[in-house]
């Protein structure tokens, strides 16, 4: 594979308030380090050093410093996170046990939407292109979650977090380029929405050139891709706020195959064959904070792609509705 030498990247703010400061953390004490708040073990907010399992956190400061230009790479600084690259736009990715292309012992969400296939329990993850600037923190479990979060969590839990509209507030332009990469753009906008509330509209594009065969030869795998999306937040009161958002989305994308199951026989000559996805996703959350400390939240979203691979079409819709009620009772806590 083409070495991803990135040449050329340069980034504008303008317009608006500035983003909110990201915290320095190379300078942060073992203290500090272990008060990181995290949301993901328990469904609730709590420091790390309190909690009863292995997580990792990748802060947006170290988004920031990585130099990744998508979500697969940015997981390889993950302890114990395997990542493999299959083809210019495949990976494999796994927390423990074995690995292949559709893992499906890891539950991967967006914002507390699940991004799996559920006709075999995969993600595809060039169908996953949140701007790594609008990333908040993701927070990596590594172990058995299933009796909190459900399906798919039996090896681990990885959950990306987005940034509220009210921390990306003015503009932002930035784009990149380089032998692999091609191109990588961004375009983003935030600003108020009415007296108590924020939004932020963005549009992204990329193009991935062709990796290597093992002979020289340029593979068929390169891809484009192109999206665009917005995310809202309003606090209707002091104990209510609500939250929307959604992107759409549409892949070209290659790939070269072999007649046979493997490319170790002599079954004939390889072939291009192309990929297509589109898609988009919308989702509403609303939370609640009752007097005590208690608090209640509504979520509802609606995912549909429509993808052709291998020849066949694949057209995926869920709506899912999830209702969560956190419970303080002394020093007990109840969802």
């Amino acid at each position: 594979m083409k070495h991803p030498l990135l040449t050329s990247v340069i980034v504008f703010g303008f317009g608006g308030s500035p983003a909110l400061a990201q915290p320095d953390l190379s300078n942060a004490s073992l203290e500090q380090l272990m008060n990181v708040t995290v949301t993901s073990v328990n469904k609730k907010e709590q420091k790390l050093a309190r909690t009863a399992a292995a997580v990792f956190v990748i802060s947006q400061e170290d988004i920031r410093r990585s130099g990744a230009t998508n979500i697969p790479d940015l997981l390889r600084m993950v302890p114990g996170v395997q990542v493999s690259r299959i083809d210019a736009n495949a990976w494999a990715i796994s927390i423990r046990g074995f690995n292949t292309r559709y893992s499906n012992k890891v539950l991967v969400l967006i914002d507390g939407r699940s991004v799996y296939s559920s006709s075999f329990s995969g993600v595809f993850w060039d169908q996953q292109g949140v701007p790594l600037e609008d990333i908040e923190r993701i927070e990596v479990i590594r172990g058995p979650g299933a009796t909190v979060w459900g399906a798919n969590a039996v090896n681990g839990i990885i959950n990306i977090i987005t940034k509220p509209a009210k921390a990306t507030q003015g503009g932002l332009l930035a784009a990149g380029t380089g032998n692999e990469d091609n191109a990588q753009g961004l375009l983003r906008y935030g600003g108020p929405a009415g007296k108590d509330g924020a939004y932020r509209v963005f549009s992204s594009y990329s193009r991935i050139s062709n990796s290597a065969l093992p002979d020289g030869t340029d593979a068929a795998d390169g891809w484009r891709r192109i999206q665009g999306g917005g995310r809202a937040d309003w606090n209707l009161a002091s104990t209510d706020s609500v939250t929307v958002e959604g992107s759409v989305y549409s892949n070209s994308e290659g790939q070269t195959r072999w007649p046979g199951f493997t490319n170790l026989l002599p079954l004939g000559d390889p072939f291009a064959e192309a990929i297509t996805a589109r898609g988009g996703d919308l989702l509403g959350r609303w939370d609640h904070i009752f007097q005590g400390g208690s608090d209640a939240s509504l979520q509802v979203y609606l995912d549909t792609y429509r993808r052709i691979d291998l020849g066949a079409v694949e057209t995926h819709k869920t709506l899912d509705f999830d209702f969560q009620d956190h419970l303080s009772l002394g020093r007990n806590d109840i969802v």
